[in-house]
Protein backbone atom coordinates (compact mmCIF):
# COMPACT_ATOMS: atom_id res chain seq x y z
CA UNK A 1 0.00 0.00 0.00
CA UNK A 2 1.33 3.47 -1.01
CA UNK A 3 1.82 5.70 2.16
CA UNK A 4 1.99 9.11 1.18
CA UNK A 5 0.33 10.21 4.42
CA UNK A 6 2.78 8.59 6.61
CA UNK A 7 0.11 7.02 8.96
CA UNK A 8 1.64 3.69 8.45
CA UNK A 9 5.36 1.87 9.86
CA UNK A 10 6.84 0.79 7.03
CA UNK A 11 7.08 -2.89 8.77
CA UNK A 12 7.51 -5.31 5.64
CA UNK A 13 3.82 -6.74 5.14
CA UNK A 14 2.93 -9.92 6.45
CA UNK A 15 -0.54 -10.86 6.03
CA UNK A 16 -2.68 -11.42 8.60
CA UNK A 17 -5.93 -14.42 8.51
CA UNK A 18 -9.02 -13.10 9.05
CA UNK A 19 -12.53 -14.81 8.99
CA UNK A 20 -14.31 -15.03 5.45
CA UNK A 21 -17.33 -14.00 6.61
CA UNK A 22 -18.43 -11.91 9.38
CA UNK A 23 -20.57 -8.65 10.26
CA UNK A 24 -17.00 -6.85 9.49
CA UNK A 25 -16.69 -8.63 5.81
CA UNK A 26 -15.69 -5.61 3.27
CA UNK A 27 -13.52 -3.73 5.64
CA UNK A 28 -10.26 -2.92 6.54
CA UNK A 29 -8.58 -1.85 9.33
CA UNK A 30 -5.75 -0.38 11.30
CA UNK A 31 -3.79 -1.73 14.35
CA UNK A 32 -1.52 1.55 16.47
CA UNK A 33 1.73 0.47 17.20
CA UNK A 34 1.04 -0.69 20.92
CA UNK A 35 -1.15 -4.12 20.22
CA UNK A 36 0.72 -6.93 19.17
CA UNK A 37 -0.30 -7.94 16.00
CA UNK A 38 1.41 -11.85 14.97
CA UNK A 39 4.25 -11.47 12.48
CA UNK A 40 4.94 -8.15 13.63
CA UNK A 41 6.93 -5.97 16.25
CA UNK A 42 5.29 -3.42 18.45
CA UNK A 43 7.49 -0.51 18.57
CA UNK A 44 5.36 1.95 20.51
CA UNK A 45 7.11 5.17 18.77
CA UNK A 46 10.46 4.71 19.78
CA UNK A 47 13.25 3.11 18.04
CA UNK A 48 14.75 1.80 21.08
CA UNK A 49 11.60 -0.16 22.15
CA UNK A 50 10.99 -1.76 18.37
CA UNK A 51 14.65 -2.77 18.69
CA UNK A 52 13.88 -4.41 21.83
CA UNK A 53 10.59 -6.11 20.63
CA UNK A 54 11.17 -9.11 17.90
CA UNK A 55 8.57 -10.32 15.94
CA UNK A 56 5.39 -11.14 18.53
CA UNK A 57 3.74 -14.59 17.90
CA UNK A 58 0.40 -13.70 19.18
CA UNK A 59 -1.97 -11.12 18.45
CA UNK A 60 -3.85 -8.75 21.01
CA UNK A 61 -7.71 -9.41 21.79
CA UNK A 62 -9.61 -6.75 19.89
CA UNK A 63 -7.00 -7.16 17.21
CA UNK A 64 -8.27 -10.76 16.81
CA UNK A 65 -11.71 -9.74 17.33
CA UNK A 66 -11.85 -7.84 14.41
CA UNK A 67 -10.04 -10.83 12.55
CA UNK A 68 -12.65 -13.15 13.63
CA UNK A 69 -15.32 -10.02 12.71
CA UNK A 70 -14.12 -10.61 8.86
CA UNK A 71 -12.25 -7.38 8.26
CA UNK A 72 -9.18 -7.41 6.67
CA UNK A 73 -5.90 -6.04 8.68
CA UNK A 74 -3.96 -3.77 6.61
CA UNK A 75 -1.17 -2.61 8.49
CA UNK A 76 0.45 -0.65 11.66
CA UNK A 77 -0.03 2.89 12.37
CA UNK A 78 2.38 6.08 13.74
CA UNK A 79 1.79 6.15 17.71
CA UNK A 80 3.40 9.22 19.42
CA UNK A 81 6.21 8.23 21.22
CA UNK A 82 5.13 5.40 23.98
CA UNK A 83 1.48 6.84 23.73
CA UNK A 84 2.68 10.15 25.81
CA UNK A 85 1.19 12.77 23.53
CA UNK A 86 -1.92 14.55 22.29
CA UNK A 87 -0.10 16.38 19.46
CA UNK A 88 0.81 13.35 17.09
CA UNK A 89 4.42 14.92 16.63
CA UNK A 90 6.99 12.42 16.99
CA UNK A 91 10.90 12.86 16.66
CA UNK A 92 11.74 9.78 15.59
CA UNK A 93 9.37 9.32 12.46
CA UNK A 94 7.89 13.14 11.85
CA UNK A 95 4.07 13.34 11.62
CA UNK A 96 0.74 11.44 9.87
CA UNK A 97 -1.16 13.23 7.67
CA UNK A 98 -4.63 14.97 8.85
CA UNK A 99 -6.46 13.29 6.14
CA UNK A 100 -9.29 16.41 6.73
CA UNK A 101 -7.33 19.27 7.31
CA UNK A 102 -3.42 18.68 5.69
CA UNK A 103 -2.09 21.64 7.10
CA UNK A 104 -3.13 20.89 10.69
CA UNK A 105 -1.67 18.18 13.57
CA UNK A 106 -3.89 15.09 13.43
CA UNK A 107 -3.54 15.00 17.18
CA UNK A 108 -2.54 11.94 19.15
CA UNK A 109 -1.36 9.40 20.66
CA UNK A 110 -3.31 7.63 18.13
CA UNK A 111 -2.05 9.62 15.38
CA UNK A 112 -1.08 7.26 12.66
CA UNK A 113 -4.54 5.30 13.40
CA UNK A 114 -6.59 8.48 12.86
CA UNK A 115 -4.52 9.72 9.47
CA UNK A 116 -5.28 6.00 7.86
CA UNK A 117 -8.81 6.31 8.36
CA UNK A 118 -9.17 10.18 7.59
CA UNK A 119 -6.78 9.72 4.45
CA UNK A 120 -8.98 6.75 3.53
CA UNK A 121 -6.52 4.14 3.30
CA UNK A 122 -8.88 2.24 5.82
CA UNK A 123 -12.30 1.66 7.15
CA UNK A 124 -11.57 1.20 11.15
CA UNK A 125 -8.44 1.95 13.22
CA UNK A 126 -7.79 0.58 16.77
CA UNK A 127 -6.12 3.55 18.57
CA UNK A 128 -5.49 3.59 22.94
CA UNK A 129 -7.29 6.44 24.65
CA UNK A 130 -5.15 7.28 28.29
CA UNK A 131 -5.85 10.81 28.44
CA UNK A 132 -7.69 11.84 24.89
CA UNK A 133 -5.77 9.80 22.55
CA UNK A 134 -8.63 8.57 20.43
CA UNK A 135 -11.35 11.21 21.14
CA UNK A 136 -8.62 14.50 20.19
CA UNK A 137 -7.31 12.70 17.16
CA UNK A 138 -11.56 11.91 16.24
CA UNK A 139 -12.35 15.54 16.51
CA UNK A 140 -9.02 17.35 14.64
CA UNK A 141 -9.56 14.59 12.00
CA UNK A 142 -13.50 14.12 11.59
CA UNK A 143 -13.87 11.04 12.53
CA UNK A 144 -16.56 8.88 15.17
CA UNK A 145 -14.08 7.84 17.89
CA UNK A 146 -14.91 6.40 20.85
CA UNK A 147 -13.07 6.32 24.51
CA UNK A 148 -15.07 2.98 26.22
CA UNK A 149 -15.91 2.39 29.26
CA UNK A 150 -12.19 1.54 31.15
CA UNK A 151 -11.62 -2.23 31.19
CA UNK A 152 -14.80 -2.76 28.31
CA UNK A 153 -12.09 -3.91 25.89
CA UNK A 154 -8.97 -5.80 26.92
CA UNK A 155 -5.43 -4.45 27.10
CA UNK A 156 -4.00 -7.67 26.74
CA UNK A 157 -1.13 -7.40 24.71
CA UNK A 158 -1.03 -3.67 24.41
CA UNK A 159 1.83 -1.70 25.43
CA UNK A 160 0.84 -0.08 28.37
CA UNK A 161 1.15 3.67 29.84
CA UNK A 162 -1.15 4.09 33.02
CA UNK A 163 -3.01 0.99 34.02
CA UNK A 164 -5.77 3.32 35.66
CA UNK A 165 -6.53 5.10 32.72
CA UNK A 166 -5.41 3.30 29.45
CA UNK A 167 -8.46 1.84 27.79
CA UNK A 168 -8.68 0.41 23.75
CA UNK A 169 -10.45 2.91 21.54
CA UNK A 170 -11.43 3.02 17.63
CA UNK A 171 -11.96 5.14 14.74
CA UNK A 172 -14.25 5.41 11.95
CA UNK A 173 -14.98 7.56 8.92
CA UNK A 174 -18.89 6.22 8.31
CA UNK A 175 -21.18 5.74 10.75
CA UNK A 176 -22.16 2.02 9.24
CA UNK A 177 -18.23 1.09 9.85
CA UNK A 178 -18.13 2.42 13.49
CA UNK A 179 -21.27 0.62 14.28
CA UNK A 180 -20.11 -2.73 12.79
CA UNK A 181 -16.55 -1.92 15.24
CA UNK A 182 -18.49 -1.23 17.91
CA UNK A 183 -20.45 -4.57 17.56
CA UNK A 184 -17.24 -7.12 17.68
CA UNK A 185 -15.44 -5.06 19.82
CA UNK A 186 -17.52 -4.38 22.58
CA UNK A 187 -20.54 -7.06 22.64
CA UNK A 188 -23.91 -5.97 24.38
CA UNK A 189 -23.85 -2.99 26.92
CA UNK A 190 -24.08 -4.54 30.93
CA UNK A 191 -26.91 -1.90 31.78
CA UNK A 192 -30.13 -0.44 30.01
CA UNK A 193 -30.41 3.28 29.90
CA UNK A 194 -32.98 5.93 28.24
CA UNK A 195 -31.88 9.05 27.07
CA UNK A 196 -32.07 11.81 28.84
CA UNK A 197 -28.98 14.45 27.89
CA UNK A 198 -27.72 16.92 30.45
CA UNK A 199 -25.25 19.82 30.04
CA UNK A 200 -22.99 21.86 32.30
CA UNK A 201 -22.67 26.14 31.00
CA UNK A 202 -19.08 25.46 32.99
CA UNK A 203 -17.69 23.28 30.47
CA UNK A 204 -18.58 25.27 27.77
CA UNK A 205 -17.68 28.81 28.85
CA UNK A 206 -14.14 28.68 28.22
CA UNK A 207 -14.43 27.96 24.50
CA UNK A 208 -13.57 30.52 21.90
CA UNK A 209 -16.36 32.33 20.60
CA UNK A 210 -16.42 29.94 17.13
CA UNK A 211 -16.55 27.20 18.77
CA UNK A 212 -19.47 28.29 20.89
CA UNK A 213 -21.74 29.35 17.66
CA UNK A 214 -21.15 26.03 15.63
CA UNK A 215 -21.54 23.41 18.34
CA UNK A 216 -25.38 25.60 19.97
CA UNK A 217 -27.54 24.47 16.23
CA UNK A 218 -26.08 20.57 16.87
CA UNK A 219 -27.02 20.54 20.79
CA UNK A 220 -30.85 22.18 19.81
CA UNK A 221 -30.52 19.58 17.27
CA UNK A 222 -30.09 17.06 19.76
CA UNK A 223 -32.75 18.60 22.11
CA UNK A 224 -35.01 18.56 19.30
CA UNK A 225 -34.38 14.90 18.53
CA UNK A 226 -33.78 13.46 22.27
CA UNK A 227 -35.94 15.60 24.59
CA UNK A 228 -35.03 18.46 26.88
CA UNK A 229 -30.93 18.89 27.90
CA UNK A 230 -31.22 19.23 32.07
CA UNK A 231 -28.85 22.33 32.74
CA UNK A 232 -26.33 21.30 35.56
CA UNK A 233 -25.44 24.05 38.19
CA UNK A 234 -23.66 22.98 40.61
CA UNK A 235 -20.04 24.73 40.48
CA UNK A 236 -17.90 22.20 38.67
CA UNK A 237 -15.25 20.74 40.59
CA UNK A 238 -11.85 22.81 40.74
CA UNK A 239 -9.90 22.94 37.71
CA UNK A 240 -5.83 23.36 38.81
CA UNK A 241 -6.09 20.79 41.75
CA UNK A 242 -8.04 18.30 39.37
CA UNK A 243 -6.18 18.48 36.52
CA UNK A 244 -2.72 18.31 39.39
CA UNK A 245 -4.39 14.85 40.33
CA UNK A 246 -4.62 13.55 36.73
CA UNK A 247 -1.39 14.42 36.06
CA UNK A 248 0.17 12.78 39.10
CA UNK A 249 -1.58 9.64 38.29
CA UNK A 250 -0.86 9.33 34.95
CA UNK A 251 2.72 10.32 35.50
CA UNK A 252 3.54 8.00 38.39
CA UNK A 253 1.74 5.28 36.68
CA UNK A 254 3.59 5.94 33.28
CA UNK A 255 7.04 5.57 35.14
CA UNK A 256 5.76 2.75 37.09
CA UNK A 257 5.10 1.15 33.56
CA UNK A 258 8.07 2.71 31.75
CA UNK A 259 11.00 3.69 33.80
CA UNK A 260 12.78 1.02 33.97
CA UNK A 261 13.22 0.37 30.24
CA UNK A 262 13.99 4.03 29.85
CA UNK A 263 16.84 3.81 32.62
CA UNK A 264 18.13 0.41 31.81
CA UNK A 265 18.47 1.12 27.96
CA UNK A 266 19.21 4.95 27.69
CA UNK A 267 16.13 5.92 25.73
CA UNK A 268 16.36 8.63 23.42
CA UNK A 269 12.83 10.64 23.90
CA UNK A 270 11.68 13.77 22.03
CA UNK A 271 11.79 16.83 24.84
CA UNK A 272 8.23 16.91 25.75
CA UNK A 273 8.07 13.39 26.25
CA UNK A 274 11.34 13.22 28.20
CA UNK A 275 9.59 16.05 30.65
CA UNK A 276 6.43 14.06 31.12
CA UNK A 277 8.56 11.25 32.24
CA UNK A 278 10.69 12.96 34.52
CA UNK A 279 7.78 14.40 36.33
CA UNK A 280 5.82 11.23 36.91
CA UNK A 281 9.30 10.01 38.22
CA UNK A 282 9.40 12.46 40.43
CA UNK A 283 5.60 12.05 41.64
CA UNK A 284 5.76 10.48 45.30
CA UNK A 285 3.65 7.39 46.72
CA UNK A 286 2.34 9.84 48.95
CA UNK A 287 1.12 12.13 46.14
CA UNK A 288 -0.01 9.82 44.33
CA UNK A 289 -2.46 8.64 47.00
CA UNK A 290 -3.76 11.68 47.96
CA UNK A 291 -4.50 12.41 43.99
CA UNK A 292 -6.19 8.77 44.03
CA UNK A 293 -8.16 10.53 46.97
CA UNK A 294 -9.35 13.12 44.55
CA UNK A 295 -10.16 11.02 41.59
CA UNK A 296 -12.26 9.47 43.38
CA UNK A 297 -14.27 12.15 44.66
CA UNK A 298 -14.38 13.93 41.13
CA UNK A 299 -15.90 10.68 40.23
CA UNK A 300 -18.34 10.72 42.87
CA UNK A 301 -19.70 14.04 42.34
CA UNK A 302 -20.43 13.61 38.20
CA UNK A 303 -22.02 10.36 39.66
CA UNK A 304 -24.38 11.93 41.75
CA UNK A 305 -24.99 14.86 39.36
CA UNK A 306 -25.54 13.06 36.35
CA UNK A 307 -27.07 10.00 37.75
CA UNK A 308 -27.76 7.95 34.23
CA UNK A 309 -28.35 10.88 32.56
CA UNK A 310 -26.11 11.49 29.07
CA UNK A 311 -23.79 14.54 28.98
CA UNK A 312 -23.38 16.86 26.06
CA UNK A 313 -19.82 18.15 26.29
CA UNK A 314 -17.38 19.70 23.70
CA UNK A 315 -14.65 16.80 22.87
CA UNK A 316 -12.04 19.83 22.82
CA UNK A 317 -11.81 23.43 22.35
CA UNK A 318 -11.37 24.20 19.20
CA UNK A 319 -10.32 22.69 15.87
CA UNK A 320 -6.70 21.26 15.17
CA UNK A 321 -3.79 23.47 15.34
CA UNK A 322 -1.69 24.35 12.72
CA UNK A 323 1.25 22.14 11.89
CA UNK A 324 3.34 25.28 12.35
CA UNK A 325 2.26 26.29 15.86
CA UNK A 326 4.94 26.47 18.11
CA UNK A 327 5.29 23.84 20.86
CA UNK A 328 4.39 26.05 23.06
CA UNK A 329 1.25 26.75 21.59
CA UNK A 330 0.32 23.38 21.40
CA UNK A 331 1.06 22.56 25.10
CA UNK A 332 -1.65 25.62 25.56
CA UNK A 333 -4.18 23.85 23.42
CA UNK A 334 -3.21 20.28 25.40
CA UNK A 335 -3.67 21.42 28.60
CA UNK A 336 -7.02 23.59 27.99
CA UNK A 337 -8.47 19.97 26.05
CA UNK A 338 -7.39 17.95 29.14
CA UNK A 339 -9.99 19.72 31.04
CA UNK A 340 -12.89 18.24 28.99
CA UNK A 341 -10.62 14.69 28.24
CA UNK A 342 -10.04 14.06 31.99
CA UNK A 343 -14.02 14.14 32.94
CA UNK A 344 -14.51 10.25 31.07
CA UNK A 345 -10.35 9.44 32.11
CA UNK A 346 -11.22 10.24 36.05
CA UNK A 347 -15.03 8.98 36.00
CA UNK A 348 -14.06 5.79 34.34
CA UNK A 349 -16.96 6.35 31.77
CA UNK A 350 -17.71 5.74 28.16
CA UNK A 351 -17.27 8.89 25.69
CA UNK A 352 -18.19 9.06 21.64
CA UNK A 353 -16.86 12.16 19.72
CA UNK A 354 -19.27 13.04 16.78
CA UNK A 355 -17.71 15.15 13.89
CA UNK A 356 -20.68 17.65 13.35
CA UNK A 357 -19.31 20.60 12.38
CA UNK A 358 -16.22 22.51 10.41
CA UNK A 359 -14.24 25.50 10.61
CA UNK A 360 -11.79 27.16 8.82
CA UNK A 361 -11.97 24.16 6.40
CA UNK A 362 -10.94 21.92 9.79
CA UNK A 363 -13.20 19.38 11.64
CA UNK A 364 -14.67 19.97 15.00
CA UNK A 365 -16.49 17.88 17.12
CA UNK A 366 -19.07 17.31 19.95
CA UNK A 367 -19.35 14.46 23.31
CA UNK A 368 -21.77 12.40 24.10
CA UNK A 369 -20.34 10.68 27.79
CA UNK A 370 -22.38 8.10 29.61
CA UNK A 371 -22.57 6.14 32.05
CA UNK A 372 -20.39 3.33 32.83
CA UNK A 373 -21.80 0.18 30.79
CA UNK A 374 -22.99 2.54 27.80
CA UNK A 375 -21.04 2.63 25.24
CA UNK A 376 -23.27 0.49 22.47
CA UNK A 377 -25.95 3.28 23.52
CA UNK A 378 -23.67 6.11 22.56
CA UNK A 379 -22.06 4.39 19.68
CA UNK A 380 -26.28 3.93 18.53
CA UNK A 381 -27.09 7.88 19.34
CA UNK A 382 -23.65 9.23 17.63
CA UNK A 383 -23.79 7.01 14.39
CA UNK A 384 -28.26 7.43 14.41
CA UNK A 385 -27.65 11.47 14.86
CA UNK A 386 -25.22 11.92 12.17
CA UNK A 387 -27.55 9.55 9.73
CA UNK A 388 -30.45 11.49 10.72
CA UNK A 389 -32.54 7.80 11.91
Amino acid sequence: MQDNARAFMPYPFVAVPHAESGPLSGYTFAVKDLFDVAGYPTGGGNPHILARSGIKTTTAPPVQALLDGGARFVGKTHTSELAYSMSGLNIHYGTPCNGAAPDRIPGGSSSGSASAVSNGLCDIALGSDTGGSVRTPASYCGLYGLRPTHGRISLAGCQPLCATMDTCGFFARTPDAFSAAAACLLGLDTVQHSVQLARHDGLFARLPDHTKALLAPVMAQMAEKWGEIDPLTAPLPEIEPTYTAFRQIQGYEAWQSQGETIEQYGLQLGPDVAERFAYGKAVTPAEFDAACQRREAFSAWWDEQLGNRILILPTVPDIAPLLTARPEEIEVTRRISHDLLLIAVLTRRPQVNIPVATHNGAPLGISLLGPRGSDRLLVDLATNFMKGE
